[in-house]
């Protein structure tokens, strides 16, 4: 695949942009690319398509289509698809680096000091305030996905058999997505309507044939696993970066749908099966993931900081950390690159594929099953103080003691529902409002 520009935008499109005046631009999304991947991608359209007018309509939202097909972060992977059409491979690499970029070393320095001062009086009031007001932004974000996704029955029916074999038989979440997929790709009433006559596309772009995917296959694949292997020959097969790297790269492969699809089972695993995390630690890994710039999945940084600090091996733990931090990113995002640069020169044929589009739509219905049990499982952590184990037949589920109820943490997460819902008053103010009220009432009421 040509290094050189690639860009076919409308007419009277101003003229294609240097590398350097791109580079400017993506670092400037990378620092201001809050608000989840809903306000990501608006301000994307916002710069690329209304100001700098680098690309048009139709390709912007062909590529956001596309990414939508794809496991992992869909605002990252447009960031890198759009850099790819600008400036090929390099552009991409520009574009996908500096979207993460300012992100993961904000949350390495916030898990930093949380693993520090955890224990002190005030980062626990904090983290009280802000653990209700991360329980409405995830009860916004499912609404959000199933007014979108829930379009028949099927969908419904999907949705419900995907939340009731996590929250009630807890089956892994990878086997769950991979059968809606099939059911999705199998059934018929899930395929859009085929398509009538011409449609308006966007134009494809030339890719480098089958021997040009092999290579970005063999050399993304490499790139995947270095770190991995590096790791293994100085601190050998024992070492905590191991099961680092083989769950987070599975993570990688099976994050459809958004961060908040899969943050049940990553806390499900690290707490239950890794023991990387206490009970609770991951509310406050997203409360710290939410007010940082760039994608929600960087809440994995800090699980992955945080397991590696705990079992440091012969390192400090504070380097143990680091390196953790930085390989649960490397095995979290090269993936992303390498799907879009695998799949970039066919968008058009793919999105034109009714099997595959009918199994995207099963996976997205499911995806609000999913959502809605992080939802049930945050719920019950943050409003109860115990929250044990209850049986139906052989399945045991999580159930709490309603004689636990938090009343304060009931009324903090009423309050953000208020501010997010009726008022409108944004993500991140509205963390900073329950943060100071909670900081106060734990203060006030130890």
């Amino acid at each position: 695949m040509r290094e050189a520009a690639i860009n076919r935008a409308g007419e009277g499109s101003p003229a294609h942009p240097t590398f350097g005046e791109a580079f400017a631009v993506w670092l400037k999304i990378g620092l201001t690319s809050f608000g989840g991947p809903a306000g990501q991608i608006a301000l994307m359209h916002r710069i690329l398509v209304e100001e700098k007018r680098w690309i048009d309509e139709p390709h912007f939202l062909h590529a956001l289509n596309y990414c939508m097909l794809l496991p992992g972060p869909e605002a990252q992977q447009l960031a890198t698809y759009i850099g790819w059409r600008l400036h090929g491979y390099r552009g991409g690499l520009v574009a996908g680096i500096l979207f993460v970029l300012p992100g993961f070393f904000v949350i390495l320095g916030l898990s930093i000091l949380y693993a520090l001062y955890r224990n002190t009086g005030w980062l626990g009031a904090l983290f009280f305030g802000l653990k209700a007001a991360v329980l409405a932004v995830v009860i916004e974000a499912l609404l959000r996905v199933a007014r979108r996704a829930l379009k028949t029955r099927a969908h419904l029916a999907v949705a419900g058999a995907a939340f009731l074999a996590l929250f009630a038989f807890a089956l892994p979440f990878p086997l769950v997505i991979a059968a809606a997929a099939l059911i999705g790709w199998l059934a018929p009433n899930f395929r859009p309507p085929a398509a009538g006559g011409k449609t308006d596309e966007a134009t494809p772009i030339q890719g480098g044939g089958w021997l040009g995917s092999l290579a970005t296959l063999v050399t993304g694949l490499a790139l995947w696993m270095l770190p991995l292997v590096l790791l293994v020959a100085i601190f050998g097969m024992q070492s905590v970066f191991v099961p680092i790297a083989a769950f987070f790269s599975k993570m990688a492969v099976v994050t459809f749908g958004g961060a908040y699809a899969v943050l049940s089972y990553v806390a499900q695993e690290a707490v239950e099966t890794f023991r990387w995390l206490r009970p609770g630690e991951m509310l406050d890994g997203l409360a710290l993931a939410e007010t940082t710039p760039g994608p929600l999945i960087l809440v994995l940084v800090y699980v992955g900081f945080l397991a590696a600090f705990r079992d440091p091996g012969p390192l400090t733990p504070l380097v143990s950390g680091i390196i953790g931090a930085g390989l649960t990113t490397w095995v979290t995002f090269v993936p992303c690159f390498l799907w879009i640069f695998l799949g970039a020169p066919y968008v058009e044929r793919l999105q034109r594929n009714r099997a595959l589009s009918g199994s995207l739509s099963a996976v997205t219905a499911a995806v609000v099953g999913v959502v809605l049990n992080l939802a049930v499982w945050f719920g019950l952590h943050v409003l109860f103080r115990e929250v044990g184990k209850a049986k139906l037949g052989p399945s045991e589920f999580a159930w709490p003691n309603l004689a636990s109820l938090d009343l304060a943490s009931a009324g903090l997460t009423a309050l953000a529902m208020l501010a997010l819902f009726r008022f409108r008053l944004g993500m991140v103010p509205t963390l900073a409002l329950c943060g100071a009220l909670g900081y106060a009432l734990r203060l006030a009421f130890p």
